[in-house]
């Protein structure tokens, strides 16, 4: 039912205004921009990491995990469409279970970590390379220690995009898509420069990976160097694409940013996954190439922790010009590198409120930062591990890499699985599914989902026994995480059971008048009165209809009181009488409804002893120009 609403006199309401951390949301470019900070990123140090353990074939399996970043991005595209509020964590327990869950976001939390530090740790080793070719340049054989430069660097980066991330997503997203803008400005001059190079000087491509050729040491096979393993070609092969499977590391934060991505939300996702994918095969995979073709072997060692600072001092033309673009490369590097930080903070973040939605973690984690509305005690959590990870590992980005690359295969894998068992699960129609489909007697065979799979594990177990340092410390920490969600889920038991885990967490504010500044709405803004958490189908209509970039939706919700709460006129109410369990569980599924929309609400709760005229009152002090009812019971 709606009402149109005339311009009457307006009186006096008081009103509790109810804000969240969620409800935020950008576009799919400065989506892209979040998470191609952490997957673009990778392009400064994976193809020299790779090269270092595998040898100069390296850019192929750099390539090879490219393309195969697609079908990876698919399972999180289709796992987002079921659940907005998704993840490994969501994903998984749906699939395989709280037990399997825990662990599986362990591994991805051992990730996350990781991220930054490794990331930001890179963008320092850029920065020593360009000052010591600089110095030597004027004339000063100055030596500066890279790894504690780097760390030094790293520790300030973080604390700066701590500080972003306690603000809000959307200014830490329009900090990505500016970084984002000005890589894109370096890629473009980097690849023309390269293939001017290449087309005057010349040049071959790596050698095509040949298991033979591959380096055969203990950095490289851990525990199965001199064993029969190393003797099959292709458990070789999956060496070469286990030490290179870094280039592919941000994809989970797609499903963590998928909730605040605008109307049309899938249509959104799809679009952020298309730029995320054409952006880094192009960067990356012909970064790892150019390295090979154009920096001379003899020399590429030097370069294997800034390499594209490498890459840029190799290209044709004057040293000093060649400098000047190393500057630019390093300028670049130190802010994608560093927006790579953000990603993982962003991305930890969501999978954190997973826990405490699904009430393994206790709500105390996010509780909103009264400014802000952001859950600043997780983010405190995060950025904290990230800082003690940069100073434990003294700026060495090789160890760093070592240990990156557990928790970003072990939390595909367990997706590819959880989705595969989905399939049969749950399984009605879908908005979207990874392709490769067939149908055999009324029964559909997930042929993609299934290679998909088998590759993911096949890697994850290669990379057990090779990778000997990332096994023992990820193993510990997913051991100890997993041992700390399992406490915390036992000790919230209770909360559980009573069906209060899952519920959002709110800031309310109270006001003695109520106006439309109070509410941040503008005039001709649509009011939908709400009470049956189960009964909100004409607000996710309104939402699907309208167009909030131009019109403001707010929710509002009426409490009756009782006649002893008024003292000569004035309504005296404290907050806990006004919102309780209901009004968040309302407010809970209110939330739900806009993030699927992907569309902005404002949330109103007012006491009232008459609850229609309470909603005209509103709508009154509100300048709406339509009230929204569902049908009265």
């Amino acid at each position: 039912m709606s009402v149109q609403i005339n311009n009457l006199q307006k009186p006096v309401v008081k009103v509790f205004v109810a804000t969240t951390v969620t409800l935020t949301f950008i576009s799919f470019w400065r989506a892209a921009a979040i998470v191609l900070a952490d997957l673009a990123s990778s392009a400064y140090y994976v193809g020299g990491d790779a090269e270092k353990v595998i040898g100069k074939s390296a850019p192929w399996f750099v390539l090879a995990v490219m393309i195969f970043s697609y079908a990876v991005r698919a399972l999180y595209i289709e796992s987002s469409a079921m659940f907005v509020r998704g993840g490994v964590y969501r994903v998984v327990k749906q699939a395989l279970g709280g037990t399997l869950a825990k662990l599986s976001v362990s591994a991805l939390l051992f990730d996350y970590v990781l991220t930054g530090p490794i990331s930001s740790v890179a963008a320092g080793q850029y920065f020593v390379g360009f000052l010591t070719d600089t110095l030597h340049h004027i004339g000063h054989d100055v030596h500066i220690p890279e790894n504690a430069f780097s760390a030094v660097f790293a520790v300030c980066v973080t604390i700066y995009f701590w500080w972003k991330n306690i603000q809000g997503i959307h200014e830490s997203s329009e900090r990505a898509l500016q970084i984002m803008k000005i890589t894109t400005v370096m890629v473009v001059l980097l690849i023309v420069w390269c293939f001017i190079t290449i087309a005057k000087n010349g040049a071959q491509l790596p050698p095509l990976p040949a298991p033979a050729d591959m380096h055969r040491d203990r950095e490289s096979l851990g525990w199965l160097l001199g064993t029969w393993a190393e003797r099959i070609p292709l458990i070789m092969l999956l060496v070469g694409f286990g030490h290179s499977v870094l280039a592919m590391s941000g994809e989970e934060s797609l499903a963590q940013v998928n909730r605040e991505i605008e109307h049309p939300k899938l249509k959104n996702l799809e679009k952020t996954g298309l730029v995320i994918f054409l952006y880094s095969l192009f960067f990356t995979s012909l970064v790892s190439f150019f390295a090979v073709m154009i920096i001379p072997d003899h020399e590429r060692h030097n370069y294997f922790a800034n390499l594209i600072g490498g890459l840029a001092m190799h290209v044709v033309g004057p040293y000093t010009l060649k400098l000047a673009f190393q500057g630019f490369v390093v300028l670049v590097g130190a802010l994608i590198l560093s927006g790579a930080v953000n990603t993982a903070i962003v991305g930890a973040n969501g999978v954190l409120s997973r826990m405490v939605e699904d009430g393994v973690l206790t709500t105390w984690f996010k509780k909103p930062q009264k400014k802000y509305g952001t859950s600043y005690r997780v983010i405190n959590m995060i950025a904290g591990l990230q800082a003690l990870t940069i100073i434990a590992s003294r700026g060495n980005v090789y160890l760093l890499a070592s240990l990156y690359a557990f928790g970003v295969i072990w939390s595909f894998s367990f997706m590819s699985l959880a989705v595969l068992v989905l399939r049969y699960k749950m399984p009605e129609k879908r908005e979207w599914k990874v392709p490769g489909n067939i149908q055999i007697g009324g029964v559909e065979i997930p042929i993609g989902l299934g290679i998909i799979s088998i590759i993911l594990f096949s890697t994850a177990f290669t990379n057990l026994f090779t990778k000997q340092m990332a096994t023992i410390a990820g193993v510990s920490f997913s051991i100890v995480f997993f041992i700390v969600l399992t406490v915390s889920e036992r000790s919230v038991a209770q909360q559980h059971a009573t069906g209060e885990s899952g519920l959002e967490q709110f800031n309310i504010a109270a006001n003695t008048e109520l106006d439309a500044s109070v509410v941040e709405v503008r005039p001709g803004n649509i009011l939908v009165a709400v009470r049956d958490p189960h009964n909100l189908s004409y607000l996710r209509n309104v939402l699907s209809k309208v167009d909030t970039s131009k019109t403001d939706v707010v929710v509002m919700t009426a409490r009756i009181f009782r006649r002893e709460h008024t003292f000569s006129g004035t309504l005296e109410m404290e907050t806990s009488e006004v919102f309780d369990k209901y009004e968040q569980e309302l407010f809970t599924a209110v939330v739900s409804v806009a993030e699927k929309e992907g569309k902005h609400v404002s949330l109103v709760v007012v006491p009232t002893n008459d609850v229609f005229e309470a909603i005209v009152a509103t709508a009154q002090r509100l300048n709406s120009s339509v009230v929204v009812c569902g049908q009265s019971n």
